[in-house]
């Protein structure tokens, strides 16, 4: 029975450490905060690529991913090995993008606020492929 119980426990563990730990914001304020990132990015059902890539259900993407982007070498390099968007690597990525991919990045934003950053990830987490908002 021990036993039993000491891998039950070490299972448990184990799922909960390797889970997402990403700590959910607030998806209006996020909304909001995406403002700063239309110049560049579009959500929504009628979204296009401008200078950068369509953000509809960015997380759980493959990274540079997106149809028709033109997408640089240092996320291209980045994105070798199968890497997929989740809301912990957005979240670290819109700190400083060049730094998180460790290559040029066209993205020249930097977002070093974290609540601003959360918020954004939140809001872009419920973005569906189709563009809806799904919450």
């Amino acid at each position: 029975m021990r036993e039993l119980l000491y891998i039950a426990l070490t299972a448990y563990v184990a799922t909960t450490i390797g889970a997402n730990a990403f700590d959910p914001g607030d998806a209006d304020q996020g909304e909001k905060n995406f403002r700063q990132c239309q110049a560049c990015h579009m959500v929504g059902p009628q979204a296009k690529n401008r200078t950068g890539p369509i953000l509809n259900g960015i997380v759980g993407r493959p990274v540079a991913s997106e149809p028709g982007f033109n997408y640089g070498k240092g996320i291209k390099t980045f994105a070798e090995g199968g890497k997929v968007w989740d809301e912990d690597m957005i979240f670290e990525y819109l700190k400083d993008p060049s730094a998180f991919i460790g290559g040029p990045s066209k993205m020249a934003m930097k977002f070093p606020d974290e609540t601003f950053r959360r918020d954004v990830v939140t809001y872009l987490a419920q973005i569906g492929a189709d563009g809806q908002r799904t919450q």
